[in-house]
Parts: structure tokens; C-alpha cells; sequence
């Protein structure tokens, strides 16, 4: 409707649709119709009052059956939507469509990469994680709805002096204990040497110097380091797997960086030799990005040895020339936003005819409401524990509400709850802002939560459960909420379309709210079984489930019918 609303003005008024998009209003009373055309933007290019041109355009507009009615009001040109054939045809195009619906052919041949979670390999996966994979997970789902085929890939960043700190403090402390002797999930396990090394480095500074040591053993390719490094490193790929099952996330392809940290160098070389690059008089290469206010960047050390970005240019290269994508994305914290603006700059600047689809996508840090999150000492919290507590939470809410409830039905409710509440609690905002996690709040019921939707589903199936009346999508008469849930449930392609194109899955959580709270105000003014228009009423419950089921599908929550 909105769509036809901008041709119609497209037409006679010679603005672009681009234009006409971004002046046309959603009026804030629906006494004032369904959308409102100001024509300020006409007065000057007219030499008109906008009164008189908002009166000249209602008399020249032939308004076709999906406009009941124009008015004016002032400067603004009022359309009036006939919701009755709006509400048969939305209605009919999700009874079509079904999980498709919002879905599109927009993105068909394109290839996405998009790089996610990329994990440290001394300790486990932890809160900060838990927003990584799901809001990659659902940017995943936005893209491969308009058509792309995406491929997950992950970076294990498995080397370094980091995991060297884990190493250490398990040589001198492990006494030989494995996670199955100290009967610990085996990356937790790796987690807690690594918080040794940073308690006991506070009383003995020469753990530092030993972690170094390590470092340049293993470069060195000394057999007894790098056999406990494989040894710590498959622990905490075992504790990976699990929680990456938990979150049902697979990647395609797993890089790993003690594969190609020492890569890049003959790009960098050859870089210079074509005079790319400069030369500090220690010998380290470097690249100049002062114009574009990013300083100037080391690109290879004096001893000839890679830094990230270098490593960070070679694994650019390897998935250009595996998956020859049309966008490349890499997710990561905004803390790292100066890292890939340079990146991807070097990319341009060494010539790439692809650099341009490489890019950058960051989040905000979470916090809990204790404070800021710190691996090394010991304050984070690891994804399983999140997990395990929201569940808790989720099982004591559903103990309260449902006495007879069997295990196996509280099992599979808890964790459906439970992740609906994780996922959509960092999904619900903007992705760069800061999100403080409040399990208790996010497991609610009621307000702007995940549980909240899935009571909401649960309760329009519940309905539909009750009757054997046959849905139909022609009304006989609309009310109020009527109208307000069907207009919202036709905007939810163009709402899909823009998270995608703003890469942006908090515009599908708050359209799910939103929509949630329109269909509770129907359901609680509206008589639905054994009203006059049953049929038809049932048949907005229907598609209104299909929908919020959809949404909830784009953001990786998983509904389920009984709450």
C-alpha cells in the first residue's frame, strides 16, 4: 500500500520515490488517514501555498480501489487505506507465502562470507561471545532470506602469548590434572589456568618472561610446547563444540591463525617492491594513512616477522579466492573498529578489485551490572554458566505457573524460553550500543522480551486449537485493532528488506514487539471464537502466528506452541 501510496505521488508530483519515501508520514491519529503527504518540500519548485498544492493534488489524483479516500488537511495530502481489501490481500499473501513470507529473491547470486565468533583458545566462550553468535546467527538468517547463500566461517585464534600464559601456569601448577580428573568442562578448564597465570604473575613478574619464552619456543617448533599446546588447544576446541551445539551454530569453514600467522609476508614484500609500501631505518615496512586519519600502520616487523594485520590481509585473500564472495563481513567488538577501518584501507591501497566488499561489522560491549568484564581475572561469565542460570530462571517461572508439568515438556519449554530470552535481549537493540545483561529481566513474561513473544504465539495457537471453523480472509467489518494489526503485519517484507539492507536484526525484534502488543490489544477487545465474523477473525490469529513465527525465525528463536 505504501509502495502504491509513492508511485501515485511519484507520478504527479515529479519527485523521485526516493523522496517521496522519506517525506511520506504515518499520522499519529488515524482520524488523519493512513499515511500523510506534506507538500512543503513542492512550494518553493511550485511557487504554491502547500495548502493549494495539497488541494490540487487530491482534485488530480485518481485514487485506484486500494485508497478508500483523499483529504486534506492543511498543508497535507491525508490517504485513507480501504483496510478490508488491504486485509484480504495481506491476509491471502501470508496464507500464500507461509514461512516465506518476508522473505525475497533480492539477494539471489550473491555470496556473502561472514566471520564469526572467532574465538581466543584460553578460555571459553563467554558473555560477550553469546551476543557475537547470535547476532552473527541472525544476520545469517536476514541475508539468506532475500536470497544470498551465506557461509559462516570461523578464525581460532589458537596462538600467541596469551595461550602461552595458559600454557605456563599449567606446566607449573597442573601437577598432570586433566578436566576429566578435575571433573571440569575442558575449556573451562584451559579458562582457569589462564586466570592462575594472571593471579600468580601479580607475586612472580618472571611468569611474564616465561610466557615469552614459550611464545619463541613454539615458533621454534619445540616438540614438548607444541605437544601441550595441542593438548590445552583440543580441550578447548572439545568445550567449543559443545557450546557452539547449544547455540546450533556450524560453521562452514574453521582458519585457524597458528595456520597463517606467519603468512602475508611475501604480499607485504612484494608490496614494497612496487612501492606501496615504506621502510622505517630499523627495516619495518609500514603503510601511510595519514590523509585518511588513520596514522601510520607496521605491516612487518624489522625482524621480518607478521603482526594481525598481516596475517589479517593473507586470511582476506584465502577467502576471496575460495568463495569468491560479493560481500565479505567480518563481526567482531567495536573495540577493533580502528583495526579494520586500517584493514580494509590496506586491502584498497594494495590494489585489490575486491577490497571494497570486505567489511567490518562491530557491537557493543556487554556488561553486567556489576561492571565491566575481565577474562583474566576470573570476572566473566562464561556462556554455559549464562546459560545454566537463565535456565534455572526459566524453570522456576514455569514450576510457578504450571504445577503438573512433566520433566521432559519442562526441559523443552526452559530451553526454548531460555534461549529466546538470551537471543532476543541483544537482538531488541542497535548492534554498536553497549548492552547491560539482566537475566532476570530477560526472562520475563511480559514487556519487550523473547519470552514474552512466545507466550504471545503460544497463546494465538491456543486459539486456534479451540475451533474447527474454517479461517477465511474476507471481512465483514474492521475495527480499530483490526486495522492496526493488519496494517503492521503488511509492512513486515519492507521491515525484513531494511534489516537486511542496514544489516540490522534489532528492526526485526522491534517490529515482533510490536506486533505482539497489537494482537494482545485485539485479543483482549476482540470476541474471536463465536463471534459474528469468527472466520475471519481466526484467520488474523492465524496469520498473525505465521508472522511472529517468521520474525522469530530471522533472529534464531525457536517457538513453540505450548507456553
Amino acid at each position: 500500500m505504501k509502495q502504491m501510496i509513492i508511485d501515485l505521488l511519484a507520478k504527479e508530483t515529479k519527485l523521485s520515490k526516493k523522496e517521496i519515501e522519506n517525506l511520506l508520514e504515518v499520522p499519529p491519529n488515524p482520524e488523519l488517514g493512513d499515511y500523510a503527504f506534506p507538500c512543503f518540500a513542492l512550494s518553493k519548485k511550485l511557487k504554491k501555498a502547500p495548502n493549494k498544492i495539497a488541494e490540487d493534488l487530491a482534485a488530480t489524483i485518481k485514487p485506484p480501489k486500494e485508497v478508500e479516500r483523499l483529504e486534506t488537511k492543511g498543508p497535507y495530502l491525508n490517504f485513507f487505506i480501504n483496510t478490508a481489501l488491504q486485509a484480504e490481500q495481506t491476509l491471502n499473501q501470508i496464507q500464500k507465502e507461509k514461512n516465506n513470507y518476508g522473505s525475497s529473491t533480492t539477494g539471489k547470486g550473491k555470496t556473502v562470507v561472514l566471520e564469526f565468533p572467532s574465538p581466543n583458545t584460553n578460555k571459553p566462550l563467554h558473555i560477550g561471545h553469546v551476543r557475537n553468535l547470535v547476532l552473527g546467527q541472525a544476520l545469517t538468517n536476514l541475508l539468506k532470506s532475500q536470497g544470498s547463500k551465506v557461509k559462516p566461517v570461523n578464525l581460532n585464534n589458537d596462538r600467541g602469548v596469551h595461550i602461552c600464559k595458559s600454557m605456563v601456569a599449567y606446566q607449573k601448577f597442573g601437577n598432570g590434572l586433566t578436566p576429566e580428573k578435575d571433573k571440569k568442562k575442558s575449556d573451562h578448564f584451559v579458562g582457569d589456568w589462564y586466570v592462575k597465570f594472571a593471579q600468580e604473575a601479580k607475586k612472580d613478574k618472571k611468569l611474564e618472561e616465561a610466557a615469552q619464552s614459550c611464545l619463541q619456543k613454539w615458533e621454534a617448533n619445540d616438540k614438548p610446547t607444541r605437544a601441550l599446546w595441542k593438548k590445552m588447544n583440543a580441550w578447548a576446541f572439545k568445550g567449543f563444540a559443545e557450546t557452539y551445539q547449544k547455540f546450533g551454530y556450524q560453521p562452514e569453514k574453521e582458519y585457524y591463525e597458528s595456520e597463517i600467522y606467519d603468512k602475508g609476508r611475501d604480499i607485504m614484500t612484494d608490496a614494497f617492491k612496487k612501492g606501496l609500501l615504506e621502510k622505517k631505518e630499523d627495516g619495518a615496512l609500514y603503510a601511510s594513512f595519514e590523509k585518511q586519519g588513520l596514522g601510520e600502520k607496521i605491516v612487518l616487523r624489522a625482524d621480518g616477522t607478521s603482526i594481525y594485520i598481516t596475517q589479517d590481509i593473507f586470511l582476506a585473500t584465502i577467502k576471496q579466492k575460495e568463495f569468491k564472495p560479493e560481500r565479505s563481513l567480518i563481526l567482531t567488538a567495536i573495540e577493533q573498529d580502528y583495526h579494520f577501518k586500517v584493514l580494509h584501507t590496506l586491502l584498497q591501497h594494495l590494489g585489490y578489485s575486491w577490497a571494497k566488499a570486505s567489511e567490518h561489522i562491530s557491537y557493543g560491549l556487554v556488561h553486567l551490572e556489576s561492571g565491566r568484564l575481565k577474562s583474566r581475572e576470573g570476572n566473566v561469565v562464561d556462556a554455559d554458566d549464562l546459560i545454566d542460570e537463565v535456565t534455572a530462571l526459566a524453570t522456576k517461572e514455569l514450576t510457578k505457573r504450571y504445577k503438573t508439568l512433566g520433566k521432559t515438556e519442562m526441559e523443552k519449554r526452559a530451553k526454548a524460553i531460555t534461549f529466546a530470552a538470551m537471543r532476543y535481549y541483544f537482538l531488541r537493540v542497535d548492534k554498536r550500543r553497549d548492552v547491560t545483561f539482566k537475566p532476570e529481566e530477560s526472562i520475563s513474561f511480559e514487556g519487550d522480551t523473547g519470552p514474552y513473544l512466545l507466550y504471545t504465539y503460544a497463546r494465538a495457537k491456543s486459539i486456534l486449537r479451540k475451533t474447527k471453523t474454517k479461517p477465511t480472509t474476507k471481512p465483514k467489518e474492521l475495527n480499530a485493532q483490526e486495522k492496526a494489526l493488519i496494517t503492521h503485519l503488511a509492512t513486515f517484507p519492507a521491515t525484513v528488506q531494511r534489516a537486511h539492507d542496514q544489516l540490522a536484526p534489532n528492526q526485526i525484534a522491534n517490529f515482533s514487539f510490536e506486533l505482539a502488543q497489537k494482537f494482545n490489544e485485539f485479543y483482549h477487545h476482540t470476541k474471536v471464537i463465536g463471534s459474528d465474523d469468527e472466520a475471519f477473525k481466526l484467520s488474523l490469529v492465524e496469520n498473525t502466528a505465521q508472522t511472529i513465527k517468521n520474525a522469530l525465525t530471522l533472529l534464531g528463536i525457536d517457538v513453540i506452541e505450548q507456553m
